[in-house]
């Protein structure tokens, strides 16, 4: 992965400029590698994008053209509201997985889940929902879908999967999800589910609640433990196979089993027990109990990072395609920094000697010059 080959992605997007009229002055790939460095850089907005170049204008001029110098953050702004998200989206994929030995999703777990970008609404439309499919393994977020509104996730989730190639994969998602439809086009892309049962659908829920209640003590089980910071968190997996109790079996295709994970958590000498349910097209219990915990990556990874690191909720990005596309930078900034390993070095503290050091920059983004 190296700057020449995100100017060549950049090649392929559509200038959403008047560029027949000839008064366009900066290019539009100096503002994308601008705007992702400065995001890399702990940026948060079009003002830091453009403080950013001032400050680092002699060394962006030995790899970007920069005719008319440093774009002002009002240029950055327009650009940014204008690009199309899913070119800017596939741009920037392209670059990462061109360090991935040919990645593949195939064989992955692939993460489904939404946020609320809380302060992209405006008075034309509310805050943006945007559904993500993520895969831990390489932290890259494969593609992304905006909703006006959480519940539209059930529509938009289908949508998504339609958009990338999750075949062999095996995809997990919250209780929002586990619908007849989204598991129909999983199944039709050839790819495995591990879906949150709840009470969305209620007499399924009620049915598999009672079973594991039932007989959960004469079912093989795995467990995980984990110890940290004074906490202490026991995970028990449980999957049954046998699912000829279900009445309505056959109408989730390719069902094959459903699980149980209870979570046995002890802190400051407390202890709290909570209790999922879950569908499976997997019968596996090691794949299932895997599949469990990776499915909590992207809110771990993502999700929280996305909050505590660039403080995105609080972001005033809200006109046309800004809000999303300042949500693909932010993603794919995570993804970069993520790459370099530095022990005991957390990803803010990376960001943040990359704002300070040039050189540690050019290395998480290979600069060749």
């Amino acid at each position: 992965m190296d700057i020449s080959i995100l100017k060549a992605e950049a090649e392929k997007m559509t200038d959403p400029r008047r560029v027949a009229y000839g008064n366009i002055r900066h290019k539009m790939i100096d503002i994308i590698i601008i705007g992702l460095l400065s995001t890399i850089s702990l940026g948060e907005d079009y003002e830091d994008m453009e403080e950013f170049a001032l400050a680092k204008h002699e060394w962006l001029k030995t790899f970007l053209e920069l005719p008319n110098g440093i774009p002002d953050s009002d240029t950055f702004r327009r650009m940014y509201e204008r690009l199309n998200p899913s070119e800017l989206q596939k741009c920037l994929n392209d670059w990462l997985m061109s360090a991935q030995n040919q990645f593949c999703p195939e064989g992955k777990l692939i993460n489904l889940d939404g946020k609320t970008i809380r302060g992209s609404g405006n008075a034309e439309h509310s805050a943006y929902h945007v559904v993500s499919a993520w895969v831990a393994e390489h932290q890259i977020t494969l593609g992304q879908i905006k909703t006006d509104e959480k519940s539209n996730e059930i529509t938009a989730v289908p949508e998504l999967l339609e958009m990338l190639d999750i075949e062999g994969s095996i995809i997990t998602a919250d209780a929002m999800s586990c619908q007849k439809t989204i598991v129909e086009k999983i199944t039709e892309k050839k790819a495995e589910y591990v879906i949150n049962l709840k009470g969305n659908q209620r007499s399924f829920y009620n049915d598999v609640e009672s079973f594991f209640e039932d007989f959960a003590d004469f079912i093989p089980k795995t467990e995980t433990l984990e110890k940290g910071h004074g906490r202490i968190e026991k995970r028990e997996y449980y999957l049954e196979p046998d699912i000829n109790f279900l009445h309505n079996r056959t109408e989730w295709p390719k069902l094959k089993a459903v699980g149980m994970v209870r979570s046995t958590v002890t802190e400051k000498n407390k202890t709290r027990t909570e209790t999922r349910l879950y569908i499976s097209s997997v019968s596996d219990i090691e794949l299932f109990a895997h599949s469990v915990r990776g499915h909590w990556s992207i809110e771990n990874h993502l999700h929280w990072r996305l909050d505590v690191i660039f403080r995105e909720d609080a972001a005033r990005a809200r006109k046309d395609n800004s809000p999303l596309n300042m949500n693909i930078l932010r993603k794919t900034a995570l993804s970069v920094v993520n790459r370099t390993k530095i022990h005991r070095t957390s990803m803010k503290k990376k960001m943040f000697r990359a704002a300070l050091d040039t050189s540690f920059l050019e290395r998480l983004v290979s600069i060749q010059k």
